[in-house]
């Protein structure tokens, strides 16, 4: 789109999708950190820009927070879209079930365990690209849940020991859409918004853009602004006028 449009000298603002990570400090509130994140996650089966695509906890709540995110993983249900009870509908096609698949095979090759989830497709779903909500812990930088977008209801757990190592991993990524952090530390919520090389940062919630506010990414995941004031100005050409 870039190339086609260079050279006619039109503007662009492109949202190019991203690679969200969400970190979990020792001292978050592990219940308000689940919850936001099976929502922030699962809308959509995993398919927007903003969900979280890489989950980053606190060696000394790791476990706590697994066992919480496994409760509510193994609770959503699959099925028809078109059902009131049902929590994650199929993947848009055939290329993006096989994505979510190989993901999974992947990170299972490399050390990685899948705590809950199993095979896909059982025989009542035959019909439709519909995948079971899997959760992965043990993964590493390396796995391709980590280096690529899943788009698809998988969660990656890995573990971090302080700031510093947590901000590194999060920002190892040429995408830069969303990010989430928790904790009830002002300062570090603070440092790490400011560290975060992404354009939306949430803190405490795994709400994404509002219409009010700016929104769109940094690196790879785009260049220009939708909504706010922001927005407005990339359908604005600016023009001085200068009186004599």
């Amino acid at each position: 789109m870039a190339a086609s449009t260079a050279p006619h000298v039109k503007r662009l603002a492109l949202e190019l999708g991203g690679n969200a990570p969400f970190l979990v400090f020792e001292d978050a509130d592990l219940d308000v950190a689940a919850d936001a994140l099976i929502a922030n996650k699962f809308r959509g089966g995993g398919q927007t820009c903003v969900c979280t695509n890489r989950v980053y906890a606190h060696a000394k709540i790791i476990d706590s927070f697994v066992d919480r995110l496994a409760q509510r993983v193994g609770d959503l249900t699959v099925g028809d879209g078109m059902d009131p009870d049902t929590n994650i509908g199929p993947l848009i096609n055939k290329a993006g079930f096989d994505k979510v698949a190989q993901h999974v095979a992947d990170a299972i090759s490399q050390g990685g365990k899948r705590l809950v989830g199993g095979d896909p497709s059982p025989p009542e779903h035959n019909w439709g690209c519909f995948y079971p909500p899997t959760l992965l812990v043990g993964i590493k930088p390396e796995m391709l849940v980590c280096r690529e977008e899943t788009f698809g209801p998988v969660l990656a757990v890995s573990q971090f020991e302080d700031t510093t190592e947590v901000l590194q991993s999060a920002n190892d990524t040429e995408y830069g859409l969303a990010a989430y952090v928790f904790t009830q530390d002002a300062a570090r919520a603070q440092k790490c918004a400011a560290a975060l090389t992404f354009g939306h940062v949430g803190i405490n919630t795994g709400s994404g853009p509002a219409p009010e506010a700016p929104f769109g990414g940094m690196k790879k995941s785009g260049y220009g602004r939708e909504g706010g004031l922001e927005g407005l100005l990339e359908f604005c050409e600016p023009q001085t006028v200068v009186v004599g």
